[in-house]
C-alpha cells in the first residue's frame, strides 16, 4: 500500500476536460524522508518508516535521536506505512511522483474542533416545540429510566466536544498532479484546517 504525508494547502477551483467547473482542495507534499525499514524477520511485519519535517537539534533527546541514520536529520513527524508497494532505501526524499498514475485516493486528517455543542448541532436532535409554555426547545430530553437501573446508560448522545477527530474521506478524484511544486489538487474537501496534517493513499474502494 502506497501513501505519503502532506500538508493542507487550501480549496480553489479548476476547469476540467469538459469545461465545467470543478471545486478542489491542494494538498502540499513536503519531501517525505525515509528513515528505517521494517521487516518481517526482524518485526515481524513489512513497513516503511517516514518522516517530515526538520526539528531542531537542541530539540532533540539522545534516545529520540538514535533512531536517525547520520545522513539524516531528525524529524518532527513519523509515521509507519506498512506493505510499501516501491523500492526505496534509507534517506530517498519521496513526493508526489508516488502517486502517479492514481486516480482515486483516501485522504486521512483530524477535523476542524468546534468546541462543546448541544445535541441539536452535535447529533442533529430535532428539538421541541417552542411555542408558548412548551419549555423543551433543545433540551436532550430523558436520559435515563424512571425505574432500575437508575442511572444514563453508556453512549447515550449528550452535548459535549464537537470535531478534533480523525476522519478518512474515500474516493478522492485527482483532478490534476503538479510535480515541479509538488502539489496535489483533489475533487471535494478534506478534514482539517489549512497547513494541517494529512495521510494520502490510493482509493481502496476503486
Amino acid at each position: 500500500m502506497l501513501g505519503l504525508l502532506a500538508r493542507k494547502v487550501g480549496m480553489t477551483q479548476v476547469f476540467d476536460a469538459e469545461g465545467n467547473l470543478v471545486p478542489v482542495t491542494v494538498i502540499r507534499f513536503d519531501p517525505n524522508i525515509v528513515i528505517a525499514h521494517k521487516t518481517v524477520e526482524k518485526d515481524g511485519y513489512k513497513a516503511v518508516l517516514v518522516g517530515l519535517d526538520d526539528k531542531k537539534k537542541n530539540h532533540v533527546t539522545r534516545p529520540y535521536g538514535g533512531q536517525f541514520p547520520e545522513t539524516v536529520s531528525p524529524k518532527k513527524i513519523l509515521r509507519e506505512i506498512r506493505d510499501f508497494e516501491k523500492e526505496t532505501a534509507v534517506g530517498d526524499a519521496l513526493g508526489v511522483e508516488v502517486l502517479e498514475g492514481v486516480r482515486y485516493v483516501d485522504v486521512s486528517g483530524v477535523s476542524k474542533g468546534k468546541g462543546f455543542q448541544g445535541v441539536v448541532r452535535r447529533y442533529h436532535f430535532g428539538g421541541g416545540r417552542r411555542t408558548h409554555g412548551s419549555k423543551f426547545h433543545r433540551e436532550p430530553g430523558s436520559t435515563g429510566n424512571s425505574t432500575y437501573p437508575h442511572h444514563t446508560f453508556k453512549n447515550t448522545k449528550l452535548p459535549g466536544r464537537m470535531g478534533r477527530e480523525r476522519v478518512t474521506v474515500l474516493s478522492l478524484k485527482v483532478e490534476r498532479i503538479d510535480a515541479e511544486k509538488q502539489l496535489l489538487l483533489v475533487r471535494g474537501a478534506v478534514p482539517g484546517i489549512n497547513k494541517g496534517l494529512l495521510m494520502v493513499r490510493p482509493a481502496v474502494k476503486r
